[in-house]
């Protein structure tokens, strides 16, 4: 009886979500950490931000929790930033392939993306019930002292993620249509703040949701910035073009990277810092900045494109297999 007792307390998408854990083998500390980021996003992100009271202390146990009382100790600070990066990143997105994200209309699975996800772990981008998006007052804003606003700009797309969100903050969050999560992109990108696509080992080692992020409140870009290498390249660079600068400033002033300076022949950018992000682009009243691809840089993830090549690669198996037959 108390086994059925204690399951009827599980909210059905703690159950849904732990079944699909399960499903994938996940090991325990992965399970715990899944559970403990969706659960308590913001005291997680003020643990990892340094800005809850009790940052220090927890920090400690959270090391325990997440990898376990027999872990053994990191090879070197710059080893264990690399380790988190692997486990926790996110992926620039121009507008237009964000948008995308959010308008998916069939459920899709788009496995290992190794070229344009560079990271060994959490690169897959699998969308079950694509049109279920919650909008989640942002971790990172919410535990600023400062925030921008509006609050509830992170999008959390696809099931089990989005029906845990919205059962467990029902008062930090609210469930919206595509049309919706468009719209809260395209005010973002006018804010001038960066699309990522975030992907986490626990977070079934999936795509889970697209942040807008800014740097004054964004704990992945300021991460990222201190030598955590947690944020891919979109797969694109700003570049200059044309001789009608006016010396605004606006580009300089909106890049959430500070890729770009401003000499007397006018904007420069630094590319090794350039995330293709776009925002510069769009600031630019002159247009003297477009994006192009960078081939020195991890692919675009471009959902059209990726769709048909596994679509190819399904009938490229498919045609092989019967070319073998007797």
């Amino acid at each position: 009886m108390k086994p059925l007792f204690i399951a009827k307390l599980i909210k059905p998408s703690t159950r849904a979500f732990f079944t699909e854990q399960a499903s994938k083998d996940c090991r325990l500390s992965s399970r715990v950490h899944g559970y403990i980021y969706a659960r308590w996003p913001y005291l997680y992100i003020g643990i990892g931000t340094g800005r809850h009271p009790l940052a220090s202390i927890l920090k400690s146990l959270w090391k325990i929790i997440v990898h376990g009382p027999g872990a053994k100790p990191r090879r070197s600070t710059s080893q264990a930033k690399i380790n988190f990066a692997q486990e926790y990143h996110g992926k620039a997105l121009p507008l237009n392939e964000a948008r995308k994200l959010v308008k998916v209309s069939k459920s899709i699975n788009l496995g290992d993306l190794e070229q344009v996800i560079p990271y060994t772990k959490a690169r897959d981008l699998v969308l079950k019930n694509p049109d279920h998006i919650v909008a989640l007052e942002c971790p990172c804003r919410a535990t600023s002292p400062d925030p921008c606003l509006p609050l509830d700009v992170c999008l959390i797309i696809g099931e089990p993620f989005a029906s845990f969100i919205a059962e467990h903050h029902p008062r930090k969050s609210r469930r919206i249509s595509q049309a919706e999560a468009t719209a809260i992109l395209e005010q973002e990108h006018d804010r001038g703040h960066v699309h990522h696509a975030f992907f986490k080992e626990a977070m079934l080692g999936r795509f889970y949701a697209i942040c807008n992020c800014c740097s004054c409140c964004c704990g992945a870009i300021q991460a990222h910035q201190k030598g955590v290498p947690m944020l891919a390249s979109s797969g694109f660079t700003a570049r200059v073009q044309g001789d009608e600068c006016v010396a605004c400033r606006e580009c300089v002033r909106s890049c959430q990277f500070r890729a770009i300076s401003l000499t007397g022949h006018g904007p420069v950018v630094n590319t090794e810092l350039c995330m293709g992000c776009g925002v510069c682009t769009a600031k630019c009243v002159n247009q003297c900045l477009s994006l192009v691809r960078n081939t020195g840089k991890c692919p675009p993830l471009e959902l059209t494109r990726l769709i048909e090549g596994q679509k190819n690669r399904s009938c490229s198996v498919t045609i092989d297999n019967q070319i073998q037959r007797p």
